[in-house]
């Protein structure tokens, strides 16, 4: 097996409400499952090929709750990585290297039952992890944005965090509100849902934790 460790910031954005029952170990509260994903990878190898810099994207449907399976999804990996990194990336995102079931690459793999052709384009991502605000842009194919839930009553920022000390994904996790659109090669839209800023730290064995 080949080592390899990620170190990025994240936003990522499915049709539930804010909160989203499958961070409790609970079903999606629309039935189905749909969801946009953006990574800025800030530190990263896969062996010997550096991957930092790199931006890696993802859509994904499932038709009922995730661990029930036969996904949809299709990989967006950033135009400015040479082969090997493209390689790397690709075997890191459908959960080649890395122990069973130890990462939310390999744990989403796993429930896959269309795998769309990888794209390979130009992905331009901005994420403030603390700010609960985000934006990736993919031409002809993904919008989202992110920012922070509003209180109803005032207006105000609400700010509240999701921890998970035996998470496959991250730690803590700041939660928004997050709109997306797809056009291609999956089709999708859902907006003022389920929103999820991170700092992600992984490897082939999982999340590294930071205690």
């Amino acid at each position: 097996m080949t080592y390899w460790k990620l170190k990025g910031r994240e936003l990522a954005n499915c049709n539930c409400d804010y909160g989203c029952n499958c961070q409790f170990g609970g079903l999606p509260d629309k039935g189905g499952c749909q969801a946009v994903f953006g990574m800025a990878i800030d530190e990263g190898h896969y062996g010997d090929t550096d991957l930092s810099g790199l931006n890696i994207s993802a859509v994904f449907r499932w038709p009922g709750p995730i661990h029930e399976g036969k996904g949809e999804c299709v990989a967006f990996v950033d135009e400015r990585a040479d082969e090997a990194q493209r390689s790397a990336l690709l075997t890191i995102m459908t959960g080649g290297d890395t122990d069973p079931m130890a990462t939310v690459f390999a744990v989403f793999a796993s429930t896959i039952e269309t795998m769309h052709a990888p794209v390979f384009t130009r992905i331009d991502f901005e994420v403030n992890v603390e700010g609960r605000k985000g934006r990736l842009h993919i031409p002809g194919h993904v919008e989202m944005t992110g920012e922070p839930i509003r209180s109803p009553v005032d207006g105000s920022e609400v700010r509240a965090r999701i921890d998970l000390p035996n998470g496959f994904e991250y730690e803590i996790a700041e939660i928004g509100s997050g709109t997306s659109r797809a056009t291609g090669p999956m089709t999708l839209e859902h907006a003022n849902s389920y929103g999820q800023f991170a700092h992600l730290h992984l490897d082939s064995h999982g999340v590294v934790r930071a205690a």
